[in-house]
């Protein structure tokens, strides 16, 4: 890992002493991560040989609250981060490369200190893949390409009037989302130390006096549509899709609730039933039904929500578990149009991605 330091910093030098626009209000990071595989499964533990060790080079840009959102959020900012990290096994799992935007709030801003945490999800590239024949004990990875999730939890200490210390926690994982067999993934913590350089220009916060928010309520009507792989290392694509009605009550800027009802539908229900001893498949098997609770985090037209459902009327026949998450990334793009990104899964199972459009409309 000693070799990532000397490619990272010369990235830094030459871009801090670049003179592009895109520096104004602007930093570059670099952390160096300690961390360890987190063995959720007893096969990742007996695999795990040493700590994980990183390295990641970060262009990080300021808000500066031109908007209500900006103010609402404490001057968030976002960027995008280039992550090079080691797992822990390099002849089973290999390394990984990520790249990923980010998103980062501020629980509070002092001149001494300011807390964060920050998101981030994007691409990773794993070095190592499952192969029967000359990598069957890596059950974890099934594929190169991957999905990587990243979440951070740091101080941010100013050490000059252009450069900031940061420390902490994170929390990633590693997976390819059920698209590829066998997909248990890998979960990561970290512990995160490293420097940032002022860019250009840095203006000074707008600040101004925020309205009272208009309470409404918003109904949603959503179809989605994706993919899945069995558990069975089948090579077969199986289509999913879902569709959903919901309500939401926005009752402050930030945070709204509601519930809803849904419908799902599961080509890979009698592939997988044929495995199971004693059971016997339904054409209906292929379609379930549930009911859902749900908890969104908004800024501006963009969306994070969490929802827990359980299953009413259809049951399904995968899973002995009642409950199912969704967890979703959605933007309204226009006043009665949106799209999102989902993940369902069963507590911490993930089951498929979906890609998915809607109708809303407010009261």
């Amino acid at each position: 890992m000693k070799y990532l330091v000397v490619p990272f910093f010369s990235i830094w030098v030459t871009m801090a002493v670049s003179q592009n626009t895109w520096r104004n209000n602007s930093y570059l990071l670099v952390k160096w991560n300690q961390g360890w595989l987190i063995p959720e499964y007893s096969n990742i533990a007996y695999l795990s040989q040493s700590t994980l060790q990183s390295a990641e080079i970060t262009w990080l840009k300021r808000t500066l609250g031109k908007n209500t959102t900006e103010q609402q959020y404490r001057y968030p900012e976002y960027g995008f981060t280039l992550f090079l990290s080691t797992l822990g096994n390099p002849s089973v799992f290999g390394n990984e490369l990520a790249v990923y935007p980010f998103f980062r709030t501020y629980f509070f801003r002092r001149k001494t200190c300011s807390l964060f945490h920050q998101f981030g999800f994007g691409l990773g590239y794993s070095t190592l893949r499952f192969d029967l024949h000359t990598n069957p004990t890596n059950i974890s990875i099934g594929s190169h390409l991957n999905m990587h999730f990243d979440y951070q939890l740091g101080l941010k200490l100013p050490l000059t009037t252009s450069v900031n210390a940061e420390m902490g926690l994170r929390f990633a994982h590693f997976s390819n989302a059920n698209m590829a067999e066998p997909n248990l993934g890998l979960n990561m913590f970290y512990v995160h130390a490293g420097l940032a350089k002022r860019l250009g220009q840095q203006d000074a916060f707008i600040r101004s006096e925020i309205p009272r928010y208009k309470r409404s309520h918003e109904f949603a009507f959503i179809y989605a549509a994706g993919g899945k792989h069995t558990r069975a290392l089948q090579s077969t694509l199986y289509f999913t899709s879902s569709f959903s009605a919901e309500y939401k009550y926005k009752a402050f800027y930030k945070l709204f609730f509601g519930g809803g009802m849904d419908i799902f539908y599961d080509s890979s229900t009698e592939a997988e039933l044929t495995l199971k001893p004693n059971s016997v498949f339904k054409p209906l098997d292929k379609i379930s039904t549930g009911v859902h609770l749900s908890q969104e985090i908004a800024y501006g037209n963009f969306s994070f929500i969490l929802q827990e459902g359980w299953y009413l009327g259809l049951q399904n026949p995968l899973h002995s578990s009642k409950m199912y998450n969704r967890g979703i990334i959605r933007w309204r793009c226009t006043p009665n149009l949106l799209v999102h990104l989902t993940m369902k899964s069963h507590l911490h199972i993930l089951d498929y991605p979906e890609l998915g459009f809607g109708y809303y409309f407010k009261r």
